[in-house]
């Protein structure tokens, strides 16, 4: 007869402990009996009563139950629903604060993982504190009980939605329509079969691809284009996959589309497609970007990672020739086509998953002057060895993950004979213990 599993019984009186230091997602630490403790909205130099919310044999987690003391990094937050939504985790510090707590992680990563000393750092990119976000994947839920839909994120640490009026971080052309989202989604008769919608949110429009896992009725859709009319939003039905986003019957297609005002430049890209969540911190990064990598008219460059575009086509524009590798076909497939669209020549798209062995491709086996890398969070070390076939002066590394970027760096330096000349951090997700960050590599002599 199979075992039942207990619920395991937290003590409910709260607890006082001191804050000692913050963790990568926002969370305070404090040790009880030699264990370390996590807790919620708790910042460092503060002392608190909280309460466990969970134990474990190596770690505990908690949330605050009072302040006793408060830190000058404390907030209050704007949103009603922080702490319950777990889209933010970083409203209790005070924004200007944030991108500090962030660049410190980022100087601790690269002490204790890369094993670097601490480089000279950039100052901060930063931009809006709110109302920034342009993409996102909201789930949808319809909740037999009170009748209603829910539109949003999830709750902090647990697995359903949570019930918002807005979100602040959201562009408004989305953020402020939540609640008229879900009550039109509650009038449809496949309000059960929505999981969830894609947000893209472009120069002046915004998209919204809404994943259906049954066909909606003439009346559905009709519900749906009044909607959009009325919003002015574009919608569109996903049946399947991202390839299968298309508008609703009769209406025309809008694809969305972001510019780099700086270097004359214009992206078109699908709903579900990655591009960076917040084009004015994009468009500053861009820049630095081009800075630091010291392009040259005569520079053949690689750029990893290249996504739809974003760094190559600014990069081409300075150079005499850009090739971009990417794993995601459609993605090259639309970089190409936006290379078309902004009649740049000089560029080379190819498709390749730069986690695996890359074979023997006519790009791999050549000398770049510079090199790009903005990986996802898992960071290069697959691709690290090719340098020594590259030989690039000079490499940048964006990255959206502080631990594997200190991984990489500790390769590039102690393995790989660069130094490491500058760092930084960027605010692209202001509210979220994300972290986007940006290195400087030469090559020594």
């Amino acid at each position: 007869m199979p075992r039942t599993r207990t619920r395991k019984t937290l003590p409910e009186t709260p607890i006082t402990a001191s804050i000692t230091s913050l963790t990568h997602d926002g969370r305070g630490v404090t040790h009880i009996d030699g264990k370390a403790v996590f807790i919620d909205a708790a910042l460092p130099g503060e002392q608190v009563e909280f309460v466990y919310t969970d134990i474990r044999k190596d770690f505990a987690e908690g949330k605050v139950a009072k302040l006793i003391t408060r830190s000058e990094l404390r907030a209050e937050p704007l949103c009603p629903h922080y702490g319950v939504c777990g889209g933010c985790s970083f409203q209790h510090v005070r924004p200007e604060q944030q991108i500090r707590v962030k660049q410190d992680l980022l100087i601790e990563q690269f002490k204790r993982i890369g094993k670097l000393d601490t480089p000279e750092l950039w100052e901060p990119l930063t931009g809006p504190h709110w109302g920034y976000r342009r993409k996102a994947r909201m789930g949808v839920k319809y909740v037999a009980k009170k009748n209603k839909v829910l539109v949003g994120f999830r709750e902090r640490r647990h697995p359903y939605l949570a019930e918002i009026g807005n979100c602040l971080v959201m562009h408004p052309m989305i953020g402020e329509k939540l609640v008229a989202l879900g009550e039109m989604i509650a009038r449809l008769s496949i309000r059960e079969k929505i999981p969830q919608i894609e947000v893209a949110v472009g120069d002046g429009h915004c998209v919204l691809a809404i994943r259906v896992l049954s066909p909606p009725s003439g009346d559905d859709i009709e519900t749906m284009r009044q909607f959009g009319h009325n919003h002015g939003i574009s919608l569109c039905l996903q049946a399947k996959g991202p390839d299968t986003i298309a508008p609703l019957p009769g209406e025309p297609e809008v694809t969305p589309r972001y510019s780099l005002p700086n270097h004359g430049l214009r992206f078109d890209f699908k709903p579900a497609m990655f591009t960076q969540v917040n084009y004015e911190l994009n468009r500053l990064m861009i820049d630095r970007v081009l800075d630091i990598l010291a392009l040259e008219p005569t520079d053949t460059v690689l750029d990893l990672f290249c996504g739809l575009g974003n760094f190559t086509l600014p990069m081409a524009k300075q150079v005499g020739r850009v090739v971009g590798i990417e794993g995601d076909l459609p993605l090259v497939k639309h970089a190409e086509a936006n290379a078309k669209l902004n009649h740049i020549t000089n560029v080379e798209f190819y498709a390749a998953d730069l986690s695996k062995d890359l074979g023997d491709p006519p790009w791999l086996n050549q000398h770049y002057d510079k090199l790009l890398l903005d990986p996802s969070r898992a960071g290069a070390s697959e691709v690290l060895p090719y340098l020594k076939t590259w030989r690039p002066r000079r490499v940048v590394y964006v990255s959206c993950n502080p631990s594997t970027l200190a991984r990489d760096a500790g390769i590039l330096v102690n393995e790989l004979g660069y130094r490491l000349v500058k760092a930084g951090v960027m605010d692209m997700f202001p509210q979220t213990a994300h972290v986007e960050s940006i290195a400087l590599f030469a090559k020594n002599d």
